[in-house]
């Protein structure tokens, strides 16, 4: 009896141990939602930005993935050749400057909207003419900016020192809401051309080569979302999502709201509405990105 008894302890102390739920599925539903949150809010910063704004165009669509297998195959040679450790560095100085850019920019409007402006006082402005474009940028920037920027440095310092996941999704979640915002497809069409040409890149790196793997495990950088798999281990092992899989799908889902927009200011003889507006089409594709 003793021994059925002793038994049955050991089992209830083993089911108790047990977790009520899997904890991945704590991991996949930070996952998704930070890569829905950016498509939504980097879609709508998309209809009123200015700065730095780049079209895409059919031209662009086709040599993406082209530029984009090139790009990729020559970081898993650099990576096979030379130490990785050496790479790195060189990379996350790269990132760095581009990271603290990015936090600038998604947190400088937030700033703005928190705490308007005096009445009366004008932002400082220069312009700025960067080698790779062909006109120069009108750059104007607010004390919001020059928070933002500060607050991007720490940000960039916390990622260099400690390379913590969670110093990586910010300056990761950044990237995407600036890239989203700032670039925008020419056309439906074009589009539907990066869609396509990207989708047989997948195909090809991902399932056909260990390329992209190999590039992926190697690459430290904040090119993609960490999730612990397990938020109550002792050890974390992460979940993760690249960041073009958030910034492609989301340019897409950020031209259809410009299009909603479109249809509205035809309805409204001309007036873009300053009030809110069926999105049919951007309701369409934002839920089916999620549901995809």
């Amino acid at each position: 009896v003793s021994t059925q008894s002793t038994g049955q302890t050991k089992e209830t102390q083993l089911m108790s141990e047990e977790p009520a739920f899997d904890p991945i599925f704590i991991a996949y539903g930070a996952i998704i939602s930070m890569a829905v949150y950016p498509i939504y809010v980097g879609a709508h910063r998309s209809l009123t930005s200015k700065f730095g704004a780049d079209t895409m165009t059919s031209k662009d669509a086709y040599m993406f993935p082209v530029v984009g297998s090139c790009v990729l195959f020559g970081l898993y040679m650099l990576f096979k050749v030379f130490s990785k450790e050496y790479i790195n560095m060189l990379l996350t100085g790269y990132f760095l400057l581009f990271g603290i850019v990015a936090v600038t920019t998604t947190l400088g409007p937030l700033f703005v909207r928190l705490v308007p402006p005096a009445a009366g006082s004008k932002p400082w402005s220069f312009d700025m003419h960067p080698p790779w474009d062909k006109e120069s940028t009108h750059v104007k920037f607010r004390v919001h900016d020059i928070v933002a920027a500060v607050i991007g440095v720490c940000v960039g310092a916390w990622y260099v020192l400690t390379k913590h996941w969670l110093a990586n999704n910010v300056l990761g979640l950044c990237f995407s809401i600036s890239g989203i915002t700032f670039l925008s497809l020419g056309s439906y069409k074009v589009g539907a051309i990066l869609l396509c040409g990207l989708f047989l890149y997948d195909i090809f790196w991902v399932f056909g080569t260990d390329v992209m793997v190999t590039v992926a495990k190697s690459f430290d950088a904040p090119i993609k979302l960490l999730f612990p798999r397990d938020v109550f281990a002792a050890e974390f092992k992460h979940s993760m999502l690249g960041l073009g899989d958030i910034v492609i799908p989301g340019v897409f889902v950020a031209l259809l709201l410009r299009f909603d927009r479109h249809q509205a200011t035809v309805r409204n003889n001309g007036v873009e509405p300053k009030t809110s507006y069926p999105t049919p089409y951007f309701n369409a594709t934002f839920a089916a990105y999620i549901l995809g």
